[in-house]
């Protein structure tokens, strides 16, 4: 596959992302050549689009359940059987929140929203298109998976770079960064080492169409060429420190890179590292 291939997969995310704050800092840790990466749900003047970040978040389910091929035959599959296509987008919408795991555990929803952030993220910031995913624990749906929360693609020059992400460590008490960065750098590391044992814990449909199904399957099998495996952890906690500002504009030291206007320290940070 080429660039402009795996450019052409990539959902269009930019409504969600316009509720979504962005800054980029490097800083004098481990990995030491890629920026690290700070966001946080967008304000309107002193206002904060919680709900229009959440809206937009389920919205996005479809894209993460079904590829645009998978959704097109489920829709003409439903016209055919006799609902209108209203009806059948809407039952396209049903079985892809079906596809959630179901329980009322707070570490469970923590998690699956942990995954579909970091769907987007990943694709957003490293351009990298989803490529395999865990699959669902039918004993219990109470039980979180091991493992990466998900697997992308992309390709790099002459080198197939494989991303691996997680997004396990959701906090909704008080300020807990220090230890949730800490655990979230270990998970990946374990996740790294036990990849090759654990790659018949993933599955590869649905949400891929024909070209990256060839690709996941010379990844389940060893044969792909010039594999470079990069690492990401998302990480999601309270922020606790009050908003003593009053207005949209930044204040950040110039080496810090802001991708939106926006001042206030907030009370619900996503940290994604690279």
């Amino acid at each position: 596959m080429t660039l402009d291939d795996i450019r052409k997969r990539l959902i269009d995310n930019d409504a969600l992302f316009n509720n979504i704050y962005i800054i980029e800092q490097s800083f004098d840790i481990l990995p030491n050549d890629h920026p690290h990466f700070g966001a946080a749900i967008s304000y309107q003047d002193i206002s904060e689009l919680r709900k229009d970040f959440l809206d937009q978040l389920i919205d996005t389910v479809v894209d993460w359940v079904y590829s645009s091929e998978k959704y097109d035959d489920l829709k003409k599959c439903f016209i055919s059987s006799g609902k209108s296509e209203a009806a059948a987008v809407s039952q396209i919408i049903r079985k892809a929140k079906q596809k959630f795991r179901r329980g009322n555990d707070t570490l469970l929803i923590q998690g699956q929203l942990g995954e579909l952030l970091l769907f987007h993220f990943i694709q957003h910031i490293k351009q990298a298109v989803p490529l395999l995913r865990k699959m669902p624990i039918t004993t219990s749906s109470e039980h979180e998976r091991y493992g990466a929360d998900a697997i992308h693609y992309k390709v790099d020059g002459k080198n197939n770079v494989i991303i691996l992400g997680e997004a396990k460590k959701a906090y909704t008490s008080k300020y807990q960064f220090s230890a949730a960065f800490e655990k979230s750098l270990e998970s990946i590391l374990d996740t790294y080492l036990n990849l090759r044992d654990e790659l018949n814990l993933y599955l590869h449909e649905d949400f891929l169409d024909k070209e990256l199904d060839l690709v996941a399957e010379k990844i389940l099998t060893n044969r792909l060429p010039n594999t470079k495996i990069e690492l990401v952890s998302l990480v999601l906690y309270n922020e606790t420190k009050p908003i003593k500002l009053t207005t949209e504009e930044p204040k950040y030291p110039e080496k810090v890179q802001v991708s939106k206007s926006l001042e206030n320290p907030l009370n619900f940070h996503i940290f994604l590292t690279l």
